[in-house]
C-alpha cells in the first residue's frame, strides 16, 4: 500500500438517544449533508481509491456510501469488523498489512481512528498530537521502510469550503 486514507464517520445520532442502539446510531440528515459537502471539498485529493474499507456500523458505512457515491467508486465498497469501535489500533495495522491495494480508504471511528493515525506516524498511539473530527479526514503515504507520513491532513469545515 502506497496510500491510505482514513476518514472519520460523520454526524451520527447522539449515544445514549433512547430507542437507538448504539451499535445502530444512523448519521443524522446534518451528518449526511456535510459529509456530502466535504466528499466533494476533497474529490480532486481522493482519485484512484482503489478500495473503501468500512466499519460495518451504519454511520461509518453510511459515510462510505456517501464518499463512495460523490467519487463514483460505489463499486468498491466493502465492509471489516477490523474497524468496529473497540478495534485497538495494532490490531488494525496489522490487518492493514494484509490489505494488497496500492490506494485504500478506510472508514471508521474514534478514538480508534486517531490513536491508528498517531500510531502510524509516530509509533505510538500517546500521546495523541492529532485528532480526526467527525468527516476529518487524512492521507498517509507508506515510506519504504514501512513507517507512514502525513500527505494531508484536513479538517471538515476546511473541506466543505472547498467544494
Amino acid at each position: 500500500m502506497t496510500h491510505l486514507i482514513l476518514f472519520r464517520h460523520g454526524i451520527a445520532v447522539p449515544s445514549g438517544t433512547p430507542d437507538v442502539e448504539e451499535s445502530q446510531r444512523p448519521l443524522t440528515k446534518k451528518g449526511e449533508k456535510r459529509t456530502r459537502e466535504i466528499a466533494r471539498g476533497l474529490k480532486p485529493f481522493l482519485k484512484k481509491i482503489d478500495r473503501i474499507v468500512s466499519s460495518p456500523l451504519p454511520r461509518a458505512l453510511r459515510t462510505a456510501e456517501i464518499v463512495a457515491e460523490v467519487l463514483g467508486l460505489s463499486e468498491v465498497v466493502e465492509t471489516s469488523e477490523a474497524l468496529l469501535p473497540q478495534a485497538q489500533p495494532v490490531d488494525i495495522q496489522s490487518w492493514l498489512k494484509s490489505r494488497d491495494e496500492s490506494r485504500l480508504m478506510i472508514v471508521g471511528h474514534n478514538p480508534n481512528l486517531s490513536d491508528l493515525l498517531n500510531l502510524l506516524v509516530s509509533g505510538h498511539v500517546e500521546p495523541r498530537s492529532i485528532e480526526l473530527r467527525k468527516a476529518g479526514a487524512a492521507c498517509l503515504r507508506q515510506t519504504p521502510d514501512d513507517h507512514y507520513r502525513i500527505d494531508w491532513f484536513i479538517r471538515p469545515r476546511i473541506a466543505r469550503k472547498m467544494r
